[in-house]
């Protein structure tokens, strides 16, 4: 079977093409998480304890900087043959990660997992924006809801369970017959009509903002955290980071075909999602970073234990997710989800900030809830809005952009939380343990860094250091308030346009021209 003359499938069509998608973003999701709870193992069998962060940096940092890479060249080439491409690279990283035999090697490793992981996320998206119409897409956003959510919670579990058992390798050996699965299903399922027409690769405009964003991923990732946020290393890296920015701005107003047209930008309903879905990734990534973070600690939970206690959050995301998008396909509206979700997200981070030993899981479970119930608001809904407001020829950098903008916001809270973390621990701990017997052991040692070493401490300081972390988690999720409380202003701004049906598509910018069947046909 093929697509109708708009290019859209069916429902049949569409499930099993999803299939295939499904897969390939759960492995880019998954490996996101999945390595955390394994690096002590990992570390011990390879060394390099000072380079530990490094392993979880590659990855995120080739992913987040290639995905407008990877949506504007499938723009060009069509999206098959670039998520195939994606699904290999990502799998040729993965075997060698697997292989490595030092930490210098899993970093390198990690890295072309990254850029292959990159291309996974947004190229599923992008598909979906092709042989879906945006008035419809509400109906399926709930399947790719679970996926985030899934892998959320499996990740941790995962990583665990495979260090504890079969050993850390199988983390990335695993990949392989997943990945393998969804190049079978996508090569034999997905069928689209590529639009030929002339082209030219904006080079220099892809190596500037590769470089930009890795300049500032660096510093929020490493030097901030390892050197200090007001080193000279820091201060350079971001200075670079932000002169780069300008510089790419610059070179794509006079690019032929520009990685991310300039252009895009003054589409209020393009820039107001972007700028939202940045502000709620910084929600999202640090939520998801640091609630287990209480539950090990604080709670005293292992690493499997505590992934299956936040599948309360993955419910959350589920459910409103679906909701969400059946409402968006039987009314066509949108504007108010973003609102919602932004209003909910700040409940929870308030009902998380009060969380402390003495919590019952009742209550931090509903927390976790009430936090994914407002992701599952915003997370699908954002890529269908904009998606709706471009052009067809567009919507490869157009779905890029948002998973690029959400991610920077990931890599941003992530290292925004971290920090108030490491400090306002030192300012707990210092008050919690002063005139402590015993306190020495910990003040100013690396019990406080390992959740073993915590566990194990005796009575009263047990007590005493999860006291402090459980005060220093209440200063995080408090200080994450006021960025989702920026991000429900922005939502005010949003524009509401129709969505397109597949009898009143979203028009395209060019008339169609020669085309190219590039995929075999759906069965």
């Amino acid at each position: 079977m093929t697509p109708d003359s708009k290019g859209y499938l069916s429902h049949k069509q569409i499930l099993v093409v999803m299939a295939g998608l499904m897969v390939g973003m759960f492995l880019s999701a998954l490996d996101q998480s999945i390595v955390g709870t394994a690096l002590p193992r990992i570390t011990s069998d390879l060394g390099g304890l000072d380079k530990l962060s490094w392993v979880v940096t590659a990855y995120l940092l080739t992913a987040t900087a290639s995905t407008p890479l990877w949506g504007k060249i499938s723009d060009l080439y069509g999206r098959r043959l670039l998520f195939q491409i994606a699904i290999v690279t990502f799998l040729v990283g993965s075997l060698l990660a697997g292989f490595s035999q030092n930490i210098e090697q899993l970093i390198a490793f990690r890295a072309v997992q990254g850029l292959g992981g990159g291309g996974l996320m947004a190229l599923a998206l992008a598909v979906i924006g092709d042989v879906i119409p945006p008035r419809e897409r509400g109906r399926y956003q709930g399947y790719f809801a679970a996926v985030f959510g899934t892998s959320s919670v499996l990740g941790p579990v995962l990583g665990g369970w495979f260090a504890d058992g079969p050993g850390w390798q199988w983390i990335f050996f695993m990949n392989v017959p997943i990945g393998l699965a969804a190049l079978a299903v996508t090569s034999a399922a997905l069928k689209m009509p590529h639009v030929r027409r002339e082209h030219s690769i904006d080079y220099l405009g892809a190596t500037v903002v590769v470089a930009s964003v890795s300049s500032i991923l660096l510093y929020t990732a490493w030097a901030g955290p390892d050197h200090g946020w007001t080193s000279a290393l820091g201060l350079a890296l971001v200075g670079a980071g932000v002169a780069l920015a300008a510089l790419f701005v610059y070179v794509e107003q006079r690019a032929v075909e520009p990685i991310l047209p300039m252009r895009l930008f003054r589409n209020s309903i393009f820039s107001i999602s972007n700028v939202f879905g940045f502000l709620i990734g910084v929600a999202m990534f640090g939520s998801m970073i640091f609630i287990p973070i209480y539950l090990q600690v604080v709670d005293g939970m292992t690493p499997t234990e505590s992934g299956l206690a936040m599948l309360p959050m993955v419910v959350g995301i589920f459910s409103t997710s679906i909701a969400a998008g059946q409402i968006m396909s039987r009314t066509g509206r949108y504007k108010y989800f973003p609102i919602i979700g932004s209003a909910v997200v700040v409940g929870s981070l308030l009902m998380l900030s009060t969380l402390d030993s003495s919590s019952p899981y009742w209550f931090a479970g509903l927390s976790m809830y009430v936090m994914g119930a407002g992701l599952g608001f915003t997370m699908q809904v954002l890529v269908t809005v904009v998606q709706n407001s471009v052009e067809r020829s567009d919507i490869g950098v157009a779905t890029s952009s948002v998973t690029f903008f959400r991610s920077m916001g990931g890599s941003f809270g992530t290292a925004l939380f971290g920090a108030i973390l490491s400090s306002r621990l030192t300012v707990h701990l210092a008050d919690a343990l002063q005139g402590r017997p015993g306190a020495g052991s910990v003040a100013g040692s690396e019990v406080a860094n390992d959740v073993q070493k915590i566990n194990a401490l005796p009575e009263p300081l047990h007590g005493l250091v999860t006291g402090a972390f459980s005060s220093s988690l209440h200063d995080v999720f408090l200080s994450a308030v006021p960025l989702v409380l920026v991000a429900f202003a922005v939502a005010w701004f949003l524009k509401e346009k129709p969505l397109a049906t597949r009898e009143a598509p979203t028009p395209t910018a060019e008339a169609p021209a020669e085309v190219e069947a590039e995929v075999v046909a759906v069965h």
